[in-house]
């Protein structure tokens, strides 16, 4: 049995371990400039969600709890807050050194040119006034804040300047003025001059023309600042009323969220700093010191002028034979199930799994469940032409996916207009299941075709989002999979039962916790017990103190953990036989696995579940078996591989340090993977 002495890092310090990881492959100077600079945006990026959600719900349980907090534990709110701060601070830093020192040098040998906080060539200047008063004045909205009592309000994520202004009296004042990155293009091209490529953002344009904007004023100085605002939803416990009703209505309030982050230039003076804090009821905790620029991921967006150069080539999707060689992609499933890896196979054949479900005669019903829904599906179109041409169509949307929920409530709508039987989520509950199923008629009798896989219903996302999926004409996996249907169908009025697979809230934690007993059994009787699990987070302290367990008990323990890790690994007496590996690459590794050896037979699982609360407790979830032994010997192999991975793999040791693993012969386990796959179609 686990005990209380088990110790677990906290969940928030681990992201920012794992957003640190972000980083160090922007600091990788083996990488393609423009590669390292995708990781500077998808780390501010993060970020960014990171203060909106997880620091704005850590603000308000220390706002709500100060007079009960006992401020001496390590772990209180406050205490780990400052960590948070303290830590980001540090990133932030890091961040600064990189863009600075390495990214934007680099791409001055590259006769590319990213103006930051430098002269300007007297020759671009005309086009700069062009374009300012042409294009961006319509924009904007310039407000001096120290006269009269004009309330300000700064709208979440947008992009603001503070303007030291003095007076032809000699007086002070303060003007706000709004920087209109979401209204045009945040880097501008400049005229190429002498071979070379200019790019600015709008914020200098802007800081070139202040005067135009202030003539009356002498400019003293003119600093950026933004706000995060607490952007999460706080409906998922509420069980009565109409749940879409009230998500609509929580979205159009998202933006005026309290304050979990106000980003300034460090070089703001004191006093300026002050007034605006006054101004916007800012405390001391949300006031939190930045560089001149915000809003990094927006780097995303600039342009490279070399293209294909300075950044990697993208791998080209295989083709699965089987299925390239047949007509019919349900006839392929007839004679053996499926397994595909994306990106690395293509994503095009669940489009065609979906179209010819749509238009296949003897095709009477679908079902899906749906997460994050991508903005053009070509799915959801697949499923209204199919309700068109006379099939039950019933679709879950699940509408309380963080930042999803808008697109998703469009789709619903249209697939309901369209006639399709649309099921929202369950108050209190979330569908976390990437799942469909396919009736087909045969004869006098159905026959049901399954879809399981790791990662959403999304092509946008399954070109950069490592995931699995099988598909299945597995009789017991299938009839399961209708339960699940007709369960949610019903709003939960009969729990099912399960006799393959494994969904949170009926068998999944029991299910896992057997299979990890067994583990220890064996190794207990003189076998070898070994586990290896793949996961995005890990946070769950019930199935952790389980690892623990098993870690006393001698099984050897591998895991590959994305993200939140709270297990502290290699701790003697706890974890010791426990290692945490780590991998950021090109692709975002998405995909969720469960090894157990089994004395020498293996159970594999693969599914949506993460083992975090919210995911064991709150969530529907469903991890798959995978059965055939071509399947299997797939996912040992991507399994092996990960742990080999010294190149953009690292350990997370005990300090909760990102490390990098000791090179013998160099493996990489995306591209390492990718030629396996290759081979095996050859």
């Amino acid at each position: 049995m686990a005990t209380t002495e088990y110790k677990y890092f906290d969940r928030d310090l681990s992201w920012l371990s794992f957003n640190k990881r972000i980083l160090m492959e922007a600091a990788d100077k083996s990488l393609p400039v423009y590669d390292r600079i995708k990781f500077l945006a998808i780390y501010s990026s993060n970020l960014d969600e990171f203060f909106r959600v997880r620091v704005a719900a850590i603000r308000s349980i220390v706002e709500i709890d100060k007079k009960k907090i006992n401020s001496k534990l390590d772990k209180s709110p406050k205490k780990i807050l400052t960590k948070i701060l303290r830590e980001v601070h540090e990133q932030q830093e890091e961040f600064g050194r990189i863009k600075r020192d390495d990214i934007i040098p680099e791409l001055r040998e590259n006769n590319i040119i990213f103006y930051r906080d430098e002269p300007i060539l007297e020759t671009q200047i005309p086009f700069l006034k062009k374009y300012f008063r042409s294009r961006v004045l319509s924009y904007l909205q310039p407000i001096i804040l120290t006269k009269g009592e004009n309330a300000i309000f700064l709208e979440n994520r947008k992009l603001y300047f503070i303007i030291d202004l003095k007076s032809a009296k000699g007086g002070q004042e303060i003007a706000l003025l709004n920087i209109p990155s979401d209204s045009l293009s945040r880097y501008i091209e400049l005229p190429k001059t002498d071979d070379k490529y200019y790019y600015i953002a709008i914020d200098d344009i802007i800081r070139e023309n202040l005067p135009f904007l202030f003539p009356k004023y002498m400019i003293q100085g003119c600093y950026s600042v933004k706000i995060n605002r607490d952007a999460d939803l706080y409906i998922d416990d509420e069980y009565s009323g109409d749940l879409v009703d009230k998500i609509k209505k929580q979205i159009a309030k998202r933006n005026l969220g309290v304050p979990s982050r106000f980003l300034y230039d460090q070089f703001m003076p004191e006093n300026i700093l002050k007034f605006l804090a006054g101004k916007l009821g800012l405390k001391e905790d949300d006031l939190v010191p930045g560089g001149r620029y915000h809003n990094m991921y927006d780097l995303f967006s600039l342009p490279n002028p070399l293209k294909p150069d300075l950044e990697s080539k993208a791998l080209e999707a295989l083709v699965k034979t089987e299925l390239e060689e047949s007509d019919s992609i349900f006839d392929a499933i007839d004679k053996k199930d499926v397994m595909l890896h994306f990106p690395y196979q293509s994503y095009d054949y669940v489009l065609r799994f979906f179209n010819e479900a749509a238009l296949d005669p003897e095709v009477e019903e679908i079902k899906a469940t749906f997460y994050r829904i991508a903005p053009e599906s070509f799915i959801c179109n697949a499923l209204i032409s199919a309700a068109h041409n006379g099939k039950k169509v019933i679709v879950f949307v699940e509408i309380k996916a963080r930042f999803d929920e808008q697109n998703n409530l469009l789709w619903a709508e249209r697939m309901q207009q369209a006639g399709i039987t649309i099921i929202y989520s369950m108050p209190g509950l979330k569908v976390h299941a990437k799942v469909a199923l396919v009736r087909k008629r045969k004869a006098d009798e159905s026959q049901y075709y399954g879809y399981y896989g790791t990662g959403n219903f999304n092509e946008k996302t399954a070109e950069i989002y490592a995931d699995q999926a099988i598909f299945s004409t597995n009789r017991s996996m299938n009839e399961d999979l209708s339960h699940l249907f007709d369960y949610l169908e019903n709003r939960g009025k009969m729990a099912p039962k399960f006799n393959s697979l494994l969904v949170s809230q009926f068998n999944l934690l029991e299910s896992f916790e057997l299979l990890i007993d067994q583990e220890i059994k064996n190794t207990e009787s003189g076998g070898n017990g070994h586990i290896i699990i793949k996961l995005n987070n890990l946070q769950d302290t019930r199935m952790i103190s389980k690892l623990y367990d098993a870690s006393n008990a001698g099984v050897k323990i591998d895991m590959i953990v994305r993200s939140i890790c709270c297990l502290i690994p290699e701790v003697p007496g706890q974890s010791e036989n426990i290692r945490i590996h780590r991998i950021v690459d090109s692709y975002l590794e998405h995909s969720r696995a469960f090894y157990f050896y089994n004395n020498g037979e293996p159970k594999i699982f693969q599914g949506s579940a993460d083992w975090m609360v919210r995911n064991l407790y709150r969530r529907i979830e469903v991890v798959f078996p995978v059965l055939e032994s071509s399947h299997k010997e797939e996912v040992i192999k991507m399994l092996e591989l990960q742990l080999e991975d010294n190149t953009k793999g690292v350990i997370l040791n005990a300090k909760l340090k990102n490390k990098k693993l000791d090179k013998t012969a160099d493996v990489r386990a995306q591209l390492a993977f990718y030629s396996y796959l290759n081979s095996r179609e050859g």
